[in-house]
């Protein structure tokens, strides 16, 4: 993995430009499964995450994508620890997930402030009680692997993580609807096209089973 620059981060005009880009840069056929394997985005999303400043990319070979993740341990009854199991995707494809609720960052955006939205967007009005964020729970790493949602291309996670206890919860496994994923964005037809998050699956488990 060659990097020319890692400080050069892209910026594309459209979809087209930022596939055209891309091509030449990953395995034919493994950009070619972006949003057709199941549980994959596809350059739509991947446009949309960078030009709403989610992701960057490094002008590199291949592509070094670069997310900035909240992740939220909720703590339940019992010491119990609330995670995402599947996601039903806007395609119908399932998306195996196993993991506490986690979201990309925004730009400057400060970890507090992500943690109440990513519980706002992914819980909704279930989780209409006071969120309570454990003191000295924080926690940061960096973990580089490829990324499941776009097959072949490297990325780089800078992961916040921190516990939480969320009034209200429902105490057995729940359903969540999440609006839309891209209402906010100025190209909606960008947006349509892009493969979104329709229900989050929740279920509680023992602490032992959750890893960060």
């Amino acid at each position: 993995m060659s990097v020319s620059n890692p400080n050069n981060r892209r910026r594309f005009a459209n979809p087209d430009s930022l596939s055209d880009w891309l091509k030449p840069r990953l395995p034919s056929d493994s950009f070619a499964s972006w949003g057709v394997k199941p549980g994959t985005k596809n350059v739509h999303n991947l446009w949309l995450e960078i030009s709403q400043g989610e992701t960057s990319l490094a002008d590199s070979t291949p592509p070094i994508r670069t997310v900035n993740v909240v992740t939220v341990k909720i703590i339940g009854k019992n010491n119990r620890v609330l995670i995402e199991s599947h996601q039903e995707l806007s395609d119908g494809t399932v998306r195996s997930r196993h993991r506490p609720l986690s979201e990309k960052m925004k730009p400057d955006e400060s970890p507090d402030s992500a943690v109440l939205r990513a519980i706002r967007e992914e819980l909704g009005s279930i989780a209409g009680g006071e969120v309570r964020i454990v003191p000295g729970s924080y926690r940061e790493k960096v973990e580089e692997r490829c990324s499941a949602s776009y097959p072949s291309l490297p990325a780089r996670y800078v992961l916040y993580s921190v516990d939480a206890i969320v009034d209200g919860l429902p105490d057995d496994d729940f359903v969540t609807e999440e609006g839309e994923e891209y209402g906010d964005s100025e190209d909606k037809k960008v947006a349509d096209q892009a493969v979104t998050v329709r229900k989050h699956f929740w279920k509680w488990v023992s602490p032992d089973s959750v890893e960060l």
